[in-house]
C-alpha cells in the first residue's frame, strides 16, 4: 500500500463517516470503545485476513484480483492502527502462506508479492511500530527478501507496538525450522541425540520459534466465515481464544474489531482447567 493509496483511503473513510450511516457507525464505535474493559484486553492479537479474492470478484468484477489484495492491505494498515489505539502491544498479520505460494498463478503471485512488500515498507515507516517478518524468506524472490529485511531493520529501534507480518509462513514449516535450529544448536554443544531425547523440554522448542520471546496470541481473528486455523501459529495457539467473523477481510470494520475485543474480555479463560 503506497502513501498515496493510504491518503486516498483515509479520505474515503472521512467521507463515509460524514454520511448519516457513517455517523451512526461512529457513534456505535465510540460506545463500544467506552464499554471495553481495558484491564482484560489481549496482549497479542493475531489475524487471518481471509477473503480478499472473493471480495474482488464481488466488488470489482472484471478487475484483476490484485484489487482485492490492495484493499486487504489497506485494511491491514487500519487494523494495526486500531490495535495501537486500544493499546494492544503485539499484533500478527498472516498475509501469505506456504500453500499460497504453491497454488497461486505466477502473474497473480507477482502482484500479491508487490502488495505485501509495499505493506511491510509502509508499516515500518510508522515511527512507533516495530515490524518483524516471520516465515521462510528463502521461499521468496531474493530481491523482495532483501527489501523486507531492510524494512524490519529500519524499524528495529521503534519502541511502540510490535507487528509480526507472516509471509511465506506455515505452521508446520515453523515447527520444522524450530526443530532443525534446536538440533543444530545442541549438536554444536556436543549433545548426542540420545541425550537430547531424554532431556528435551517444551520451552526449548518454544525458544526456537519465529515468535520467540513474545507472548502467545490471546486472541486470533479469522474473517470470511472460515472456522479453521489452517496451520496458523500451531504451537502458539494452544490457549488462544478464537473469533470468527463472516465479513470478507476488506469489509472488516472497526466495529467488528471492537466486538471481537468485547467478546474476548467477556470470556473466562480456563487454560485447559
Amino acid at each position: 500500500m503506497s502513501r498515496s493509496d493510504h491518503r486516498s483511503t483515509r479520505a474515503g473513510e472521512l467521507a463515509d463517516r460524514l454520511h448519516p450511516a457513517g455517523l451512526l457507525y461512529s457513534t456505535y464505535e465510540a460506545r463500544l470503545l467506552d464499554q471495553l474493559d481495558r484491564s482484560r484486553l489481549p496482549e497479542h492479537v493475531a489475524v487471518l485476513a481471509d477473503g480478499n479474492r472473493r471480495w474482488a470478484r464481488l466488488n470489482a468484477p472484471g478487475q484483476p484480483l490484485v484489487t482485492g489484495y490492495r484493499a486487504g492491505a489497506a485494511k491491514l494498515g487500519h487494523f494495526c492502527a486500531w490495535c495501537d489505539e486500544v493499546g494492544v502491544p503485539v499484533v500478527t498479520l498472516w498475509v501469505l502462506s506456504t500453500d499460497n505460494l504453491q497454488r497461486a498463478e505466477t502473474g497473480e503471485l507477482d502482484e500479491l508479492l508487490r502488495v505485501i512488500e509495499d505493506l511491510v515498507v509502509t508499516l515500518s515507516d510508522n515511527p512507533s511500530w516495530r515490524v518483524q517478518v516471520v516465515g521462510d524468506l528463502n521461499l521468496l524472490p531474493a530481491e523482495m527478501a532483501c527489501v523486507l529485511r531492510d524494512a524490519c531493520q529500519h524499524s528495529i529501534d521503534h519502541r511502540g507496538m510490535h507487528i509480526n507480518v507472516a509471509i511465506a509462513y506455515g505452521g508446520r514449516h515453523e515447527l520444522r525450522d524450530a526443530v532443525r535450529e534446536l538440533l543444530a544448536e545442541e549438536a554444536g554443544k556436543g549433545t548426542s541425540l540420545t541425550q537430547l531425547s531424554q532431556t528435551l523440554e517444551i520451552d526449548q522448542i518454544a525458544e526456537h520459534l519465529y515468535t520467540r520471546g513474545q507472548p502467545d496470541p490471546d486472541l486470533i481473528i479469522r474473517t470470511s466465515g472460515e472456522q479453521r486455523l489452517s496451520g496458523f501459529l500451531m504451537w502458539q495457539s494452544a490457549h488462544s481464544e478464537f473469533y470468527f467473523c463472516e465479513a470478507l477481510w476488506p469489509d472488516f470494520r472497526k466495529v467488528d474489531f471492537l466486538r471481537a475485543l468485547r467478546s474476548f474480555s467477556q470470556r473466562e479463560r480456563r487454560y485447559g482447567r
